[in-house]
């Protein structure tokens, strides 16, 4: 089997309140994901199942260490997920509200990418 990539699609996701890249990663892979189809998985593939497909996150974020990767996988609906969180994207200075539970000014904004592979013979 050979494993070929279908798509690549990119996100950005911020979190204004809370300093929670966590949140910032998982809405990137939500922004990437938002508006494709991928027909192409049944029709070109030949793909029966859409957990067939393999899916590799690749995310950059500020504090990628506190990201909770099982929560950023679970936005993606199908597929083998795999996730790689690396330190990227940017902190922007932003205003504490108290009553939203912000730790400090801070907001945390990634990037991502999304890449499908499908395996063909």
């Amino acid at each position: 089997m050979t494993r070929k990539r279908l798509i690549i699609e990119m996100g950005m996701g911020v979190d204004q309140h809370g300093q929670e890249p966590t949140v910032a990663a998982s809405r990137a892979v939500r922004n990437a994901i938002a508006h494709n189809a991928l027909p192409g998985v049944w029709e070109v593939a030949g793909l029966s199942d859409p957990n067939q497909m393999i899916v590799e996150v690749q995310i950059a974020v500020p504090y990628p260490e506190q990201v909770r990767q099982e929560e950023v996988l679970a936005v993606l609906p199908f597929g083998q997920k795999t996730l790689t969180v690396q330190s990227g994207g940017m902190v922007v200075q932003g205003r504490a509200i108290p009553e939203l539970n912000d730790k400090n000014d801070e907001m945390l904004i990634a990037v991502a990418a999304v890449t499908v592979f499908v395996e063909t013979e």
